[in-house]
């Protein structure tokens, strides 16, 4: 019985480190690491659609799938706070990223991982990208703060004001960020939902020169 028990912790351990060193790699591989980020986190992001749908470190969903705000997890400190970032570094494409990074959803202190305690600064839409952009990176980061921060920043997910041309480098500094603790990312093109979310918006992005 203890020789199960042991066989069953080492087997746990295991799949906990392949998880975080796959993290790190795949973050890295997929060119978040210099283009979002210095530092890759080797903690991985719980994240998962209404519909089913879940976030698997650069698999593709489609903005369909992804137009609904998903609940969100990760590893959490008690009492430490929280900001959870999620950013597009590809608009209008990932060949000529002139509108990157777009910000798409933006929670700042949250208590714990209890997402629905934190104040949203920029509430969550989904994927847009545009016909015959190729694929998107949509990069979730969080990052645990060094104290309460201070905004009145809110803007609505029927609003691009303050989302275009944006950078998780200059977030980290105005809030006084570390490295982020945790993420996750999937790849999204376009299909006929996106239209919709453009309409939402106020209309088609800007176009690139």
């Amino acid at each position: 019985m203890l020789k199960i028990i042991i066989l069953i912790s080492i087997s746990v351990i295991n799949c906990v480190l392949t998880t975080e060193v796959d993290t790190k790699l795949k973050m890295e591989s997929n060119g978040i690491v210099p283009d979002v980020i210095d530092i890759a986190p080797s903690k991985t992001i719980e994240i998962s659609y209404p519909n089913g749908s879940k976030v698997s470190l650069g698999n593709e969903l489609t903005p369909t799938q992804v137009k609904d705000q998903p609940s969100v997890k990760w590893e959490a400190e008690e009492g430490a706070l929280y900001t959870l970032l999620m950013t597009d570094p590809d608009a209008p494409s990932r060949k000529n990223p002139e509108f990157g990074e777009v910000r798409h959803w933006l929670v700042v202190n949250i208590p714990g991982n209890d997402l629905a305690k934190g104040q949203v600064v920029f509430a969550y839409i989904g994927s847009g990208p545009p016909k015959d952009s190729g694929l998107h990176r949509y990069v979730f980061l969080v990052f645990k703060q060094n104290g309460k921060v201070e905004t009145t920043v809110s803007v609505a997910n029927n609003s691009r004001d303050g989302r275009v041309k944006t950078k998780t480098r200059d977030l980290i500094k105005e809030y006084n960020l570390g490295n982020p603790e945790a993420g996750n990312f999937y790849q999204a093109q376009y299909d006929d939902y996106v239209p919709l979310l453009h309409a939402q918006l106020g209309g088609a992005p800007p176009k690139a020169n």
